[in-house]
């Protein structure tokens, strides 16, 4: 990869689109470049002439209404490892670079995925509402041992989330854009054109594909009719990979058993969903892979590829900007 150029005549000028919090520990990036902390009614005007973009606030669709025509920043980081938001026409069809913070999020959200597991096996969400209740019910629960997990996406969370899984004790398949035997994080990867019939096998399918064309609303009607009735979804990767008004008739008409789901299409989840008071499903704020510290790792990452960015060195994570996410050989890590 040839080396990243900034505007020559002192640090490179990068804007850094914050939203109700600002990062912390900027101190060593600040030291490296001209860092303006905008918001998004400001970022029209900053971004004619900037060399880079941190997108901090990485919930915003602010960038794409922003973007200049000309003179356009030739770097945009996000905190996130979702890109969705920032693939609009005019970065996607340009020479700016892209990166994103994979590998911060991929043990915190196999981690909850784990969690959710458990708590649907062992039927956690009854036990807590049970106990408010001050009832006493015994009930069986279900074993995890040997159970069926099928991951969609086969990025670094995918994987995290396989090794988390089999070593849990259930039988993990992938399905992700190639195909492949043996794999060491998930067993057998069926490609995405097969995605009906591994849907029919699984006891939990978990979702920890990209936002893409391809991906998106991959979970339809059609797709929920194909699981069995006793499965779960999980949902971690985005809200737009499930068409949610399908998924509510299914959870209503008894055809799967039960979702956890940490994204929706549109968050905050409004008040009025359905999805809030039904007993067979789990809603989290999009907060799995937010644990302790997380913020810190975010701006550690973004600091090591300005840096890099600063000295003509390859950065890290570049984004296949066709495809959505990072490529095999786009990594960059040290």
């Amino acid at each position: 990869m040839e080396p990243v150029q900034h505007a020559a005549g002192g640090p490179p000028d990068v804007v850094v689109l914050v939203g109700d919090d600002h990062p912390r520990g900027m101190a060593e990036a600040e030291g490296l470049a001209r860092i303006r902390y905008v918001r998004e009614t400001e970022l029209a005007g900053a971004l004619p002439g900037a060399d880079a973009v941190f997108v901090w606030d990485f919930l915003s669709d602010a960038l794409a209404g922003a973007w200049p025509s000309g003179d356009a920043p030739g770097w945009v980081h996000i905190a996130s490892a979702g890109v969705d938001r920032l693939l609009f026409p005019a970065l996607v069809e340009g020479d700016t670079i892209v990166t994103n913070s994979r590998g911060v999020f991929d043990e915190p959200i196999a981690e909850y995925v784990l969690g959710l597991v458990l708590a649907f096996a062992k039927d956690l969400p009854a036990t807590l509402r049970l106990q408010a209740e001050r009832r006493w019910r015994h009930r069986e629960t279900e074993r995890v041992t040997g159970a069926r997990a099928l991951v969609v996406g086969t990025g670094p969370i995918g994987r995290a989330i396989g090794r988390r899984l089999t070593a849990a004790g259930l039988a993990v398949t992938g399905a992700g854009r190639t195909a492949r035997r043996a794999d060491p994080d998930l067993g057998t990867v069926l490609p995405m054109e097969r995605l009906d019939e591994a849907l029919a096998e699984a006891d939990y399918v978990v979702l920890a594909a990209p936002l893409t064309p391809r991906t998106r609303g991959m979970i339809d009607a059609a797709a929920l009719d194909r699981m069995r009735p006793s499965a779960r979804l999980i949902n971690v990767g985005r809200g737009a990979l499930v068409a949610e008004p399908d998924l509510v008739k299914a959870l209503r008409d008894g055809r799967i058993a039960g979702a956890a789901l940490d994204v929706f299409e549109d968050e905050p989840l409004p008040p009025s969903s359905p999805l809030w008071e039904m007993p067979n499903v789990v809603v989290s704020p999009h907060m799995s892979g937010d644990v302790v510290g997380w913020r810190d790792e975010l701006v550690r990452l973004f600091t090591d590829n300005l840096g890099r960015y600063t000295s003509g060195r390859p950065l890290r994570n570049i984004v296949d900007k066709r495809l959505g996410y990072v490529g095999s050989n786009q990594r960059g890590e040290p």
